[in-house]
């Protein structure tokens, strides 16, 4: 990048930092150098394989700050207690694959808002600001809820440790489609792990049993291995997941069209995914608010599937722009309740916000008026 064109990134920056102060927000700055023990964790596999992570002999282990929201998050949730708006720019690290023409560095500007009681009023209300700033740009729009999916897996007939597994992994498609296949079927196993479940199952010495079947080769302990093998036992004794709920799962996560259509498509789907009914009580409350700020949500295109590979942080309603020309990500954002829970040891926080790549909205340009 050039010199003109670092200067003209900054000056958009500062253009989009203006806005977001315009909208009630404080400035606010945090620390490039992040702790990593907690932190790293809530933002997910995909980031914490792309962080920048340094030891520091005082402070161990950091991370260079590779996005703004869970920092921003930790600033209030360890400083303030009311309802608070945040503004801020600066620049985030990532790693990117060799042979990736991505930057490794850039700037991010965004806005967080924490504490409304009226969640779906806030919702509607940060997605529009973007919505505003972001209305002459060359961008199509997107929206999900990854409250859905939640919800429908909170609701499915399983045991609270499958549901946490399938929890665990809704950020990872591939490997969450396995796990519903691998739920809905009786467990198959071999005649020797057959015997080895027969035996924890029995309450055998499994320590004992583990040590004669020869020396341990890898990197998992005697303890890890005897933990496997009572989890395998459990799931031998699962029911598995009905039909009647895998292909409601397959149907969800199928739905896309106007916002204003989802909550009578996910009512019906109830049917089969009881968890569904509150979530469609959540979405036509955000359509209501959208509405009521005179934002019509039949133009507005959904997905239930969106929102997936991004930060695992998210846990309601998403939102995202992307160029017209690249494809490339121009802003995102959504709502990120749980985490506060984390960083705030338990108390609660409702959030949502977003963020904007300067660099990728001037290269995405202005429609013509």
């Amino acid at each position: 990048m050039s010199a003109d064109q670092r200067a003209a990134v900054a000056a958009e920056a500062e253009r989009i930092l203006a806005f977001f102060e315009s909208k009630g927000a404080e400035r606010v700055e945090v620390d490039i150098l992040q702790p990593s023990a907690q932190l790293l964790d809530l933002y997910g596999e995909d980031i914490r394989s792309r962080a920048y992570i340094t030891r520091d002999a005082a402070r161990n282990e950091m991370v260079l700050r590779p996005d703004f929201t869970v920092p921003v998050a930790n600033h209030h949730m360890s400083n303030r207690k009311g309802p608070a708006r945040y503004a801020y720019s600066g620049p985030v690290f990532r790693k990117q694959e060799p042979g990736s023409d991505k930057a490794n560095e850039y700037l991010q500007s965004g806005i967080e808002y924490f504490g409304a009681s009226d969640r779906a009023a806030a919702d509607a209300e940060i997605f529009l600001v973007f919505r505003e700033l972001l209305a002459a740009s060359e961008a199509r729009v997107a929206t999900g809820d990854l409250g859905i999916l939640l919800a429908a897996v909170e609701g499915l007939s399983v045991s609270d440790r499958r549901k946490s597994t399938l929890l665990r992994h809704i950020w990872r498609p591939a490997r969450f489609r396995r796990l519903v296949e691998e739920y809905s079927n009786a467990a198959k196993v071999s005649k020797r792990r057959h015997e080895l479940l027969v035996d924890a199952g029995c309450g055998k010495d499994l320590h004992r049993l583990v040590a004669g079947a020869g020396p341990v080769i890898g990197v998992r302990t005697t303890k890890e291995v005897i933990d496997r093998i009572r989890a395998l036992d459990l799931d031998s004794m699962e029911e598995p997941l009905s039909g009647k709920e895998v292909e409601g799962l397959r149907d969800l996560l199928r739905i896309k069209g106007p916002m204003s259509a989802i909550p009578a498509r996910l009512r019906h789907l109830s049917r089969q995914l009881p968890g569904l009914g509150r979530a469609a009580e959540c979405l036509e409350a955000r359509i209501d608010a959208l509405s009521e700020l005179g934002c019509d949500p039949s133009g507005l295109p959904f997905e239930a599937s969106y929102g997936r590979t991004t930060l695992e942080y998210y846990d309601g309603f998403v939102f995202g722009w992307f160029s017209n020309a690249s494809g490339e990500t121009i802003a995102s954002g959504g709502r990120y309740d749980l985490i506060n829970e984390v960083l705030g040891s338990g108390r609660k926080c409702p959030a949502i916000g977003g963020v904007v790549r300067p660099a990728v909205l001037i290269s995405a340009g202005r429609r013509a008026e």
